[in-house]
């Protein structure tokens, strides 16, 4: 209930009760009125919540399944779109040159208290950035993918084939952190899209009311403001994707039913694991299937395969 209020029914509710306002204040079909956007009766209020309240539901299930969609169009992912490409190639190209200036600030050499400041949050920002051969458009999309391409890829699983395996196998603490964090970057980011599209409705609206501009530019401060804070949660989920990885990569090998590796075959088994995931080969390891034991004696000969009910002695 908590993620259907705060990442879909609050960002369709704002939009639609803007419009809402836009529409009783006349500024479709004239000057505005702003003195007739609050209702002076009780029951017009109550029919104006009622509005307000069924139409951000019915637009919230209506535009639920495109959450992904909405997440990666301000990711980045344009070059499937012929109008956007170009758009996607320019912004990669800042996004590169941010990149190599940031790793010339981190290597620099720092004599001065500042200087060192300066080069430890150049450190810290180059560790939430993916490598510049892999930099999407946008600062959300570089967040996102510095997850992606590394959470897993430390131990030798490819990330976006071994995370929907390996997140069944989380901790209930992180189960719900990562939860929370998700639902941070997805209310933030349909709170964008909400302000951007209002903005663009307003703009229509009041496009021959030079004094009520501001509102389009306190629209888009405001979209600015909500895409920050998606950035924000988006490298905190980043992180809790390394996490995942740190704790959780033995219980997907034990779902699995593969045998726990050493230190020095670890990375050559998640590798043949994350091929076996993508549809290239099989592991070469044998499974390893627990057994579960009952003892109703002392003594280990009075154990007894519970799984198979019969004495392990005699298999």
């Amino acid at each position: 209930m908590r993620r259907v209020l705060s990442v879909h029914f609050a960002p369709c509710a704002l939009f639609v009760a803007g419009v809402l306002a836009l529409i009783r204040a006349g500024s479709f079909s004239g000057r505005s009125d702003w003195a007739a956007v609050w209702p002076r009766q009780p029951m017009t209020a109550l029919g104006v919540f009622a509005v307000i309240t069924a139409s951000a539901s019915v637009l919230g299930l209506l535009l639920q399944p495109y959450q992904v969609r909405a997440v990666r169009v301000l990711e980045g992912y344009w070059d499937r779109w012929p109008a956007t490409a170009g758009l996607a190639g320019l912004l990669a190209r800042m996004q590169r040159r941010r990149w190599h200036a940031l790793r010339r600030r981190a290597h620099r050499a720092a004599e001065t208290d500042t200087a060192l400041r300066m080069r430890a949050d150049a450190r810290r920002r180059l560790a939430v950035r993916p490598p510049a051969e892999a930099l999407l458009p946008t600062a959300l999309g570089n967040a996102l993918r510095a997850g992606e391409l590394s959470a897993g890829e430390r131990y030798g699983l490819t990330t976006l084939t071994s995370w929907p395996r390996i997140y069944p196998q989380v901790s209930d603490r992180i189960a719900e952190a990562l939860r929370s964090t998700r639902d941070a970057l997805d209310a933030a980011v349909n709170l964008c899209w909400s302000f951007l599209v209002l903005t663009c409705v307003a703009a229509v609206a009041i496009y021959d009311e030079p004094s009520a501009w501001w509102l389009c530019a306190a629209g888009l401060v405001l979209a600015a403001v909500a895409y920050k804070g998606a950035v924000t949660a988006a490298q905190a989920y980043s992180g809790l994707m390394h996490v995942v990885y740190d704790l959780h990569r033995f219980d997907l090998l034990e779902a699995l039913h593969y045998p726990l590796p050493t230190p020095e075959h670890e990375h050559a088994l998640f590798a043949q694991i994350s091929a076996f995931f993508a549809g290239r080969g099989h592991p070469d390891t044998p499974y390893r299937h627990a057994v579960d034991r009952t003892c109703t004696g002392e003594g280990d000969h009075d154990c007894v395969d519970a799984r198979e009910g019969q004495d392990p002695d005699a298999v």
